[in-house]
């Protein structure tokens, strides 16, 4: 794609909310209260869009994560959560929800200047997403229940049995940076609703959203000690959590890498743990398409959000009769997509969201280009005073060997390649380590079916991509993770079940 040089790819001013916001001083929320850090360093928040620093968040020391955990046992040890009548709970769950709703705008914006996300995007998917999955999981505080046997006979005697659902409890949530506030929502709400405390992490290069979640939630009138926030490092404030003795559970979304030194880490004192990680998601094009509806489609499905999504269409496997139409029609996007600032009105995608995620993508372009990959759009950095932009690409002449194929480049970067027989590009699609999301876009439902029964990955979406629902459970095959999230399953992860038997 040629350089658009008619965006102006300065950032807008921001509001007044969000200047108060930047403005805060750096504290952790522990205990129902905004508390200094016991040391002194702090972590710089930088705007994607211009890379400029516009605040800074405490960097949390192993005391302050000891002591947002001693909040959260003795929180959850004296009952004042999981003992309050259930209907109680699921009040102050909607009342969260409504109050996320009430600073929508404030809301989508600090996620757009603290991602780099279009702010349009922010504010009709993120922040709609977070108040979803509070209102879903809310719904299943009054509906958590066992069950019971009738009398039978035993060599011992008679018997009565029942099963009790009990809420696993102390909390580590981790949550990465390309949806702060929905992925912090979608973590801190089923443990809500299961009754649990937790101490939630936001990422060390996205923080602002979830601090701001810490007042909305201390306004709805979650008990002190219920629900704290710190901010810090993984390798550090991050480590310390995973490996507290009285965290009960570790719930993790991010890398794979990092996945795998966790759940090495928590199983020291057998933590229960949830892990969602990396992807390379394939997506598959029938011969039989209407090209023009689908290329657009599958260009959304690894643009959106700059390709900075876990389940980003990464692999495209196109029919050899409709690949060039399916190529050409995507190319065709390119000024739709362009990356313009996240406060930008008229923009669909941003920045990525820092200096070292730009320089990974460029280096995996590069990389593609050395292996011998064509470059069909894109490849290139547009002019950006100062912020982190890629354009949006296509690499052909690929081949399953090369980085840019087996690798989660987590960019706007899409490797296409041709295929003629349908058994053999279900082997391409699956010949990958991960397993969490695919695609499949064709006519014929019988197709379909077939396909998305071979492909080996948690989530299939047919003729759409990363439709996303809080009561469908979320969840990789493989390397991509442990457990599921959201849906009836996502509760249950936050749940221990405890059998009782009683002689008559």
């Amino acid at each position: 794609m040629n350089e658009i040089t008619t965006i102006d790819r300065t950032q807008r001013e921001y509001s007044d909310a969000v200047k108060a916001a930047l403005a805060r001083k750096p504290q952790l929320y522990i205990n129902g209260e905004w508390v200094d850090s016991s040391g002194d360093k702090t972590i710089d928040v930088e705007d994607p869009s211009s890379g400029k620093v516009i605040s800074s968040f405490v960097e949390a020391t192993d005391k302050d994560v000891d002591r947002a955990v001693a909040a959260a046992r003795a929180a959850f040890d004296d009952g004042r959560w999981r003992n309050l009548p259930p209907i109680v709970r699921e009040k102050t769950m909607h009342k969260i929800a409504d109050l996320i709703e009430a600073h929508g705008a404030e809301l989508a914006e600090l996620e757009a200047i603290d991602v780099g996300k279009p702010v349009g995007m922010a504010g009709a998917v993120d922040v709609p997403g977070a108040a979803a999955h509070f209102r879903y999981m809310a719904g299943w505080a009054g509906k958590i229940g066992g069950e019971t046997q009738a009398p039978y006979s035993l060599p011992g005697g008679t018997m009565f049995a029942y099963t009790v659902k009990e809420p696993v409890g102390v909390c580590a949530q981790i949550v990465p940076w390309n949806f702060p506030l929905l992925m912090a929502c979608l973590k801190i709400a089923p443990a809500l609703a299961a009754g649990c405390t937790t101490v939630l992490k936001p990422a060390e290069q996205t923080s602002l959203t979830a601090l701001r979640l810490a007042d909305l939630i201390n306004e709805a009138g979650v008990p002190a000690g219920v629900v704290n926030i710190i901010t810090g490092y993984g390798h550090t404030a991050g480590d310390r959590m995973v490996k507290h003795p009285d965290v009960d559970k570790v719930a993790f979304t991010g890398s794979t890498e990092i996945g795998k030194l966790i759940n090495r880490n928590a199983t020291e004192t057998l933590k229960h743990v949830t892990l969602e990680l990396g992807g390379k998601s394939p997506v598959v094009v029938m011969p039989d398409v209407d090209v023009a509806e689908t290329a657009p489609g599958v260009a959304g499905a690894i643009f959106f959000n700059s390709g900075q999504v876990c389940v980003a269409g990464s692999r495209l496997y196109a029919h050899k009769s409709v690949f060039d139409k399916v190529v050409e029609g995507m190319a065709e996007t390119a000024d739709f997509w362009a990356p313009r600032p996240s406060l930008d009105p008229a923009g669909h995608m941003g920045p990525l969201v820092s200096k070292e995620q730009h320089e990974r993508v460029l280096g995996y372009i590069e990389a593609g280009k050395r292996d011998g990959a064509s470059v069909l759009m894109g490849g290139d950095v547009p002019s950006n005073n100062g912020g982190y932009y890629v354009s949006p690409t296509i690499l052909t002449d690929v081949n399953p060997q090369m980085s840019v194929v087996r690798e989660e480049i987590f960019g706007p970067v899409v490797v296409a390649q041709r295929f003629e027989d349908l058994d053999e590009v279900v082997k391409e699609a699956n010949d990958t380590p991960f397993g969490l999301a695919a695609g499949v876009w064709t006519k014929d439902a019988s197709a379909a079916v077939r396909i998305a029964s071979q492909l080996k990955a948690g989530t299939v979406w047919v003729n759409c991509h990363a439709m996303i629902d809080p009561a469908l459970p979320f969840g990789g095959y493989k390397e991509s993770g442990i457990g599921h999230e959201q849906g009836r399953l996502g509760l249950e992860a936050y749940l221990e079940t405890k059998s009782v038997l009683m002689k008559l």
